[in-house]
């Protein structure tokens, strides 16, 4: 147990994947689904070689190397390498497409683009050469064309370990937000570390238990469980995609006991056990979530089912893991919160005329502590984001109870969560807005099982808009398949107040409904 204690106090990740080699080298790192594996210590050698590699491409500390892969033995690779030279990751998520990345990558002026060639239908790699062609500087490398390998031999020496504060940022990470540019959000390794323990402490992590990948490694998230299952010494079973009736049986005979990440992937695991008599999944221990409030109705019906619980939290990608519940919590917490304040993280709820909400009055969390970012790539976006005291303004309406459990009431932002992931209703309209037959619009989020919202589109226009139209208009305007909308509605007016706001709430409840 010392050995662990002390693992589970590191805060950087190199460091933490050496000791972790040292410590356990052939207890298993990752498997995949091809049943390729990886023990801690060939994790660290591949990840050495990996680096050496990156050395001959001219990547050194500091140097930005952006990618867009999925949770592959090889992107863990990747992001060990680059941990080595103490490089500035930036990942991003499969879903974006060439004008959010366009946008990434000359904002953080990245030198390496890793794509996987071709990847669930699309190809990334025309995508890249497409945007290297018009940024200088930016070299593409293809997952398929092998990693970079060379020996160790030769490496720089290892970074320096610094204070937390003064640890230099290492992730640069994208949240949509409520903008239409993405918002580039900066972390040290420590501020992505502790919410790694923090999982640890709430799913009493041992290096026993097996963790489902389902999460994709370049959101937050995904860099939070690599540093979960280093730090325990638990597996990691990766999935480049879920696709229930594929990656529900491959978790049972892999023995899955941690099964992620979120509403959608819950639905799935409850409706396989429904349609059968046997444990779908005999070994689960608990289901950590998160991206979303969970519906009590599903943490009943999923506890039911397998008697294992859901185990969510929240945060942002700015602060991961604010709070979150734990094994043995209440049951009627765990159905109807997100859980109680990680260590170290103060959350205040600020009524709308500034002051302080009391026990299970709404109003805006706003969050400061360790988890904490370091401010936009965009520093103009920094003044909004921070109150004079330092909390971050999360935009998100909730309560604290007397107990300081925290429950997701609303969002003051407009923003849709659909899968986790943030969709600017803006953007959308902006695109439909230019439909020669659309006259108005609204973009709205409604209550959905499997995507936590779905979008739905509210048009005025003359000529009815077909949904196929929809979509394709969409598509050849550059929006990413996450934010297209699932449904369209026609009315003969938009809702607006006198000021001219549209009226969402007024469409939410109609559609709401209605659906």
């Amino acid at each position: 147990m010392a050995l662990v204690k002390d693992l589970n106090s590191f805060n950087h990740l190199w460091p933490l994947i050496d000791a972790r080699a040292e410590a356990t080298p052939d207890a298993l790192f990752a498997i995949d689904e091809a049943l390729r594996t990886l023990t801690f210590v060939e994790y660290r050698d591949a990840a050495l070689r990996c680096a050496a590699g990156l050395v001959e491409l001219g990547i050194e500390a500091e140097t930005v190397v952006s990618w867009q892969l999925p949770t592959t033995l090889e992107a863990l690779t990747l992001v060990g390498g680059l941990a080595r030279l103490g490089a500035i990751q930036n990942p991003i998520l499969p879903i974006l497409r060439e004008r959010e990345v366009g946008f990434i990558v000359a904002q953080t002026r990245a030198r390496l683009l890793f794509v996987p060639r071709i990847f669930r239908g699309f190809d990334f790699e025309a995508m890249a050469n497409g945007i290297a062609a018009r940024q200088g500087g930016l070299e593409i490398h293809v997952l398929e064309d092998g990693l970079p390998d060379a020996a160790p031999g030769k490496l720089p020496p290892e970074p320096g370990i610094r204070s937390n504060d003064e640890s230099p940022v290492r992730w640069i990470l994208y949240s949509s937000g409520t903008t239409a540019d993405p918002k580039g959000v900066r972390h040290a390794d420590p501020s992505v570390a502790g919410p790694g323990r923090a999982m640890n402490a709430c799913f009493q992590a041992a290096a026993s238990d097996r963790h489902a990948f389902v999460f994709p490694l370049t959101h937050i998230g995904g860099i939070n469980w690599l540093f979960s299952g280093l730090m325990a010494g638990f597996a990691h079973v990766c999935f480049e995609a879920f696709r229930p009736e594929v990656t529900i049986p491959f978790m049972r005979e892999q023995g899955v006991t941690l099964a992620g990440a979120g509403t959608a992937f819950h639905q799935a695991y409850l409706t396989a056990q429904e349609a059968t008599a046997e444990p779908v999944l005999p070994l689960v221990r608990c289901f950590p979530g998160g991206g979303a409030p969970k519906p009590p109705q599903l943490f009943h019906a999923l506890k039911a089912a397998t008697g294992a619980p859901i185990i969510s939290g929240y945060g942002l990608t700015e602060h991961p893991i604010a709070v979150m519940n734990a094994m043995g919590d209440p049951e009627h917490q765990l159905a109807h919160t997100e859980g109680r304040a990680t260590q170290g993280t103060e959350i205040r709820i600020m009524r709308p005329d500034g002051s302080g909400a009391g026990p299970g009055q709404e109003g805006e969390v706003r969050l400061r502590g360790p988890h904490l970012f370091r401010g936009y790539v965009d520093e103009a976006l920094n003044a909004d984001a921070f109150d004079r005291e330092g909390f971050l303004r999360t935009g998100d309406l909730g309560s604290l109870d007397e107990g300081g459990w925290l429950t997701i009431t609303g969002r003051l932002k407009d923003v849709i969560i659909r899968k986790g992931e943030n969709v600017s209703a803006k953007e959308v309209e902006d695109r439909l807005y230019e439909h020669p037959d659309v006259n108005d619009v609204a973009v709205i989020g409604l209550p959905d099982a499997e995507r936590g919202e779905l979008v739905c589109a509210v048009v005025v226009a003359p000529r009815p808009l077909a949904f196929e139209a929809m979509v394709d208009w969409l598509k050849d305007r550059g929006l990413m398949l996450q934010k297209i909308p699932e449904r369209l509605e026609h009315v003969e007016e938009i809702p607006r107040n006198p000021a001219g706001k549209v009226l969402k709430r007024d469409l939410q409840e109609r559609y709401g409904r209605a659906g």
